[in-house]
């Protein structure tokens, strides 16, 4: 290992102490009961909340991440597939939480078919039932290339994270039908985005520099999962740093999406922006750890209600749905934001170029806290 490399990775090392007690929090969100994890310690304390689709998921992902699959205990793989089953709706095939508003927020609903179909597969088991574009309860703007791309103008990209967001999650439906059928869906999409990119910048929509990078990020989820080159990432990556450099980071989202994106665009990076880079990222990090051992989305308090986070005090965007609160609220560590640290230190090994190795803390994590 040269000497600049040795100093990338001293610095990573840094990331080891900010999980302190941490998989000691992520224990004590799962319910054995249901086979599903809680957003935050306040929610597993109160009778109202219960273990959603999401933060079950994400968990999922913390232990995969951390190589802890292969260490699960049978009784609690088969009580996840049970909680993931036993989510999906037998005549339309989408997945839903008990929260009543939840079906009603289109991109929760994208998004937990695309965490239960994915933890399933991940368990080793299936869905139960046909998905909705089997199943034919799919929406009506997916029946052609362009009635697809009618719904993709028709979204406000006022605020770039939240209308990125309901144009990424859709592609759901693209990702179920067959590559021949998909093909000319992806040719609108991607003439259409290419459209409407600002060539200065790279990014995509209005609002704040970390609120348009987080659009971008929500697209490149878009590019990734169909193999498609992301355009302008040259620019892209120019924007971030300066975002990095000069925007104070309130929610983890903030600290993650940048990262991902350039770890996305797997873009030379000189030595000392990538220092930077880390720094900056480990700095903000910090801000976020919360005593009980988790990770905060935000500042001041978790957000009870995430599917409506991504809209900050003083910003607006139409047809916001209505909260899906999953916890008081309070100080705390959260589900959604601690699944996003696992995933920025995974990045930050990659863009470093040296192997991902569990972390620390995770070691025996079942033994410790499963008594298995």
């Amino acid at each position: 290992m040269d000497r600049k490399k040795k100093e990338l990775v001293d610095h990573l090392d840094k990331l080891e102490d900010v999980y302190r007690d941490f998989f000691h929090w992520l224990a004590g969100q799962y319910d054995p009961t249901s086979g599903g994890f809680y957003y935050a310690k306040s929610s597993s304390t109160n009778r109202q909340f219960a273990p959603d689709i999401e933060s079950t998921a994400q968990a999922l992902n913390i232990i995969i991440r951390n190589n802890l699959l292969k260490d699960m205990p049978e009784k609690m793989k088969l009580a996840m597939i049970s909680f993931f089953k036993g989510k999906q709706d037998p005549a339309t095939g989408y997945f839903f939480d008990d929260h009543p508003a939840m079906k009603k927020d289109e991109v929760m609903v994208h998004r937990a078919l695309n965490y239960c179909t994915s933890a399933l597969q991940y368990l080793g088991s299936e869905p139960l039932y046909a998905l909705p574009v089997e199943a034919m309860a799919a929406p009506d703007y997916i029946k052609s290339p362009e009635t697809y791309l009618g719904k993709w103008k028709s979204i406000d990209l006022r605020n770039s994270w939240r209308g990125c967001d309901l144009l990424a999650t859709s592609c759901v439906y693209t990702g179920q039908m067959e590559e021949n059928e998909r093909i000319p869906f992806l040719k609108e999409a991607v003439s259409f985005l290419e459209s409407i990119q600002d060539p200065k910048t790279g990014l995509w929509g209005e609002g704040s520099l970390y609120v348009r990078i987080s659009g971008t990020f929500k697209l490149h989820t878009f590019y990734s999962s169909f193999q498609i080159p992301m355009p302008k990432t040259d620019r892209i990556y120019q924007s971030i740093l300066h975002c990095l450099r000069t925007e104070e980071a309130g929610d983890m989202c903030y600290i993650r999406n940048p990262i991902d994106l350039l770890s996305y665009a797997n873009l030379q990076i000189p030595h000392g922006e990538l220092k930077e880079i880390i720094d900056i990222t480990i700095k903000n990090m910090r801000k976020l750890k919360r005593p009980d051992g988790g990770f905060s989305r935000e500042i001041e308090t978790s957000p009870p209600a995430p599917n409506v986070a991504q809209i900050k005090a003083g910003e607006v965007y139409p047809d916001m749905p209505e909260p899906v609160v999953l916890s008081k609220g309070l100080y705390e560590g959260d589900m959604n934001a601690s699944t996003q640290t696992t995933l920025i230190r995974q990045q930050l090994y990659k863009m470093v170029g040296i192997p991902i190795v569990p972390l620390k803390e995770s070691l025996d994590f079942f033994k410790l806290y499963f008594n298995e």
